[in-house]
Parts: structure tokens; C-alpha cells; sequence
């Protein structure tokens, strides 16, 4: 399954390699691409496999360190720090090039990883996710600088169906794995055994990186300062999504304040690092990256609650729980294929309106297996379809973003496709786990305690699923606004 500096100072594509500048030749596996692809597609491997096998291990970790009422603070923790590494990761590409901001994202994640998988108390395992998230956001910005740079235009979708192609091993792979390491060994190892993976992807795309895509955007030009207004917003944005979190955990009126204070920095931070007109829906730019945010938002929020559903409302195992996302894996990737095939470009955006509406009817579907005649494999299949709206969605969305970009504003609008991305993850989670826990989602962790199904009324989980298929039914219109109607919209002004 990213915003960054004013459009003037953001990560602008190098030239490039000769492959990449013809107008219809080469591959992303011919000799000029093969090394960087290859290096590329295994850190997303890694990314990949981290999202599946996490996901399955996270509800045996959230009871075993009494932390079930936290649950969603799990995973928007991850997403909350990721806004700034984005920020923080444009920047620095811009300055220096993508390949020590991306060295520098893959050994936080495994940092983080590391803190998660030894953590003794929950506020010790977010804070690994926090880690986590960090190391996330410099990572996946940098890849799509390098992405910008390094690969002409007609190549960029089957880059793009490659990152998607590299989720489908972990997809099938991770949550078996996963779920036996947690049942035989338990969940501790799935957190500490990643790490290992990060040496390969290391080892094979950054001296890839090095020779293809390294150095600031321009070589000859005077180094460029760090912009600290971007900093501060990118500040003011995680500090933001944060105190909307908690205030969403605490369910208590002095919540309001905490709430207040995280509107008041979010609304500045969104208007200053995302497009002009993104929160209206503005035709092309704007609404591109708003429905990359609602998309991913809306699926995530809803995945994230599909394990600990079917263990505990189910009775499934981990293992099976896990397993029961396996199939979205391959749909995922052939969304994914089949808008990178030339003969889509045309019907690209009927595409994505058909994918935004497959997203929406998956989570829609899924929580009818907490009706318990509703066969529990029925949330397989129900996924097996969102995935396929999201590889047709995600992918498009980035091919859309570079084509609608002016080549100097590539680094910026990348990141704003991903802190709309990231943000919406994080509004969306704490909106969900605000209404999981006030309903009864505590419960949840007293009934697997006592190895029952059935401890929190189905309302808990039903008011995650539903109110996130609305948003992602607001989509279905935003997909139909991505054609571009007038001069390109930059980054740096009103939402």
C-alpha cells in the first residue's frame, strides 16, 4: 500500500540518465534501470512485509502489554512522526540528494522496530511506532525523488506497478509467518526479527542510488538553506495530529482542550504544505492529492481493525486472521498492472472511479462478519476487492501527481501526495479508535484475556467501518475531478 518545502526551494528532478530522457525507449529493467529498480522494489519489499506481519502480530502485542484501549494509537503513531520525516526528508534530498535521507529512514525503521519488539509497557511500544514512523516518512519520499529523477514519464507507471508487485510475496508470506512466530514464539520475534531484513535492500539499491540519482538538484547551484517555515509546519503538523489523537483517546470534555490546540496547528501547517484548493476539491493538482488522502486514509483505518475483529468477535487465530488479507496482496499488485498497461492511459481516471468505488463498498462489507451466520472468510473476499481499487487508485494517483507537476515541483507535490497520505491516516485512526473505545472496545481486551469471543458490542467495530466507507465514498467524487482544468496548482498556498 506522500508534501514539502515552497515550490520554489523543493526537490527538483536532476536530469536524467540518458535511458530515462528517450521518448519511448528503455525499461525499468534495461541496463540503465535494472540495479535501481531491483534496489528500489526491495526496500518497498521491506516496507511490505513489515505492514503485513506487524498487522498480525498487533493484537497479541496490545493485550499482552494491556494496551487493547490503545490500540489505534499503535498505528497513528506510525503515521503521525511520518508527516515530519516527510517534510524533513524534501528538504534534505534537496540539499544533499535522496541517498542520506533514505540511510538514514531504513535504520530508524529497524530502530524502531527493535524498541516495539522489546518494549515492557504500551506507551514503550508506541514509542517504537513513533520511531518507526520517522524512519517511514524520510524513506518513502526519498524513493519517489528518485523516482522523479531518475525515470522518464512513460516509465513511471510500471515503476509504480513494481512497488505494488512487491507487496503481494508479503501479503501471502507475512501474515502466516507472522502468526506462527507469535503462536510458537511469540510476538516479541516479528518485531525483532525485521531488522535483519534491512541489510539486503541496503547492500543492493544505495550504490544504485549513488550513481543514478545522488547529489542536490542541481549541481552548480549555491547550497540551499533550510527552510525553516517548513520545519515548523511540519512540526505544527505532527503536534497537531497527535494532540487529535489523544483527545480522541480520552473521551473526557477537558479533551477539548488538547483538541483545540491540535485544530489550531493543523489548519495552518495543511494550508501551507499541501496545494492550493486540496480541501475544496480544486479540479487536477488539488484533488489528486486530497484523494490519495482519502483513499489511503479510509482503507487503512478500516484494515488496521480487521484482525483484532476477527480474533476477537471470531474466534480466529492470529495466524487466520492475518491470512484472511492475504488474497488483497494479489489484487493490490493487478490494480496496480492493469493501470500501467499502455491501452488504460486513456480510461485512467473512469479507473480510478471504479477503484474508489470497489474501496468503499470492501469496507462497507466487511464488518458484516460480525453477524455471526456471515461466514468469517466472507471479509477475504470482500478485501480481495477494496485491494484491487487500491492498486488502481494508489498508483494512479502518483502517475497523475508527476504528470501534472512542472519538473521543479515534483519533490514538493510527492510530498504532499504523502502527507495528505499520512495525515488522513492519523485523522482517520483517531476517529476510529475515539468512537472503537467508546463503545465498548475495551472490552475487547477483557474477553481475549479470558480466551471468549464476543467481549464489546459489534457497535464498537461497526462505528470504525462505517463512518470510514462514507469518506471513502466522498472519493468516488473527488476521482471524478482529476482532470486538470486551468494554470497547475503549487504547493505553499490555501488548501
Amino acid at each position: 500500500m506522500s508534501a514539502l518545502e515552497p515550490r520554489d526551494a523543493d526537490v527538483a528532478p536532476t536530469p536524467a540518465p540518458p535511458a530515462a530522457r528517450g521518448d519511448a525507449k528503455g525499461s525499468v529493467l534495461d541496463p540503465d534501470h535494472r540495479a535501481l529498480s531491483i534496489g528500489m522494489v526491495s526496500v518497498v519489499l521491506l516496507i511490505a512485509f513489515e505492514a503485513t506481519a506487524v498487522g498480525t502480530a498487533m493484537p497479541v502485542a496490545a493485550r499482552e502489554l494491556q494496551g487493547i484501549p490503545l490500540y489505534a494509537f499503535a498505528f497513528s503513531a506510525y503515521f503521525t512522526t511520518s508527516l515530519f520525516g516527510m517534510v524533513l526528508a524534501g528538504q534534505w534530498s534537496d540539499r544533499s540528494g535522496p541517498l542520506a535521507p533514505l540511510t538514514t529512514g531504513i535504520s530508524a525503521f529497524a530502530a524502531g522496530l527493535f524498541l516495539s519488539g522489546t518494549a515492557g509497557a504500551m506507551w514503550m511500544f508506541i514509542l517504537g511506532r513513533a520511531v518507526q514512523g520517522l524512519g517511514g516518512g524520510l524513506v518513502i519520499v526519498a524513493l519517489y525523488v528518485v523516482v522523479g529523477r531518475a525515470y522518464a514519464e512513460h516509465l513511471r507507471p510500471a515503476i509504480m506497478a513494481a512497488f505494488a508487485a512487491s507487496w503481494v510475496v508479503p501479503s501471502i508470506v507475512g501474515p502466516l509467518a507472522s502468526g506462527t512466530i507469535t503462536e510458537q514464539l511469540g510476538w516479541r520475534w516479528v518485531f525483532v526479527g525485521i531488522p535483519v531484513l534491512v541489510v539486503f535492500p541496503l547492500a543492493l539499491a544505495l550504490p544504485a542510488i549513488r550513481r543514478t540519482a545522488s547529489g542536490p538538484a542541481d549541481p552548480e547551484a549555491p547550497l540551499a538553506p533550510w527552510d525553516r517555515r517548513r520545519i515548523v509546519l511540519a512540526l505544527g503538523i505532527s503536534a497537531g495530529a497527535a494532540l487529535l489523537q489523544y483527545a480522541g483517546e480520552e473521551l473526557r470534555p477537558l479533551a477539548l482542550l488538547p483538541a483545540a490546540a491540535g485544530l489550531a496547528l493543523l489548519v495552518p501547517a495543511v494550508r501551507g504544505l499541501l496545494p492550493r484548493g486540496t480541501c475544496r476539491a480544486a479540479r487536477g493538482l488539488p484533488s489528486v492529492v486530497l484523494l490519495r488522502g482519502i483513499a489511503a486514509g479510509s482503507f487503512i483505518a478500516a484494515e488496521s481493525f480487521i484482525p483484532l475483529m476477527l480474533v476477537s468477535q471470531r474466534g480466529l487465530s492470529p495466524t487466520l486472521a492475518g491470512f484472511s488479507l492475504a488474497l488483497g496482496g494479489l489484487t493490490w499488485a493487478l490494480g496496480s498492472w492493469i493501470q500501467s498497461r499502455p491501452w488504460t492511459e486513456p480510461y485512467r481516471e473512469r479507473l480510478v472511479v471504479l477503484g474508489m468505488i470497489l474501496i468503499a463498498l470492501a469496507i462497507a462489507g466487511a464488518p458484516s462478519v460480525l453477524i455471526t451466520w456471515v461466514p468469517a472468510w466472507t471479509v477475504a473476499v470482500v478485501w480481495a476487492f477494496g485491494c484491487f481499487g487500491m492498486g488502481a487508485v494508489i498508483s494512479s494517483t502518483s502517475v497523475l501527481l508527476m504528470k501534472l507537476s512542472a519538473p521543479e515541483e515534483v519533490g514538493a507535490n510527492s510530498a504532499a501526495l504523502q502527507i495528505s497520505d499520512g495525515l488522513s491516516n492519523v485523522l482517520l485512526l483517531a476517529a476510529g479508535g475515539a468512537a472503537f473505545a467508546a463503545l465498548g472496545g475495551g472490552a475487547v481486551g477483557h474477553a481475549m484475556d479470558a480466551g471468549t469471543t464476543g467481549g464489546s458490542h459489534p457497535a464498537a467495530f461497526a462505528a470504525v467501518f462505517l463512518p470510514v466507507a462514507g469518506v471513502a465514498a466522498v472519493g468516488v467524487w473527488v476521482a471524478t475531478r482529476l482532470h486538470a482544468a486551468g494554470p497547475k496548482a503549487g504547493v505553499g498556498g490555501e488548501a
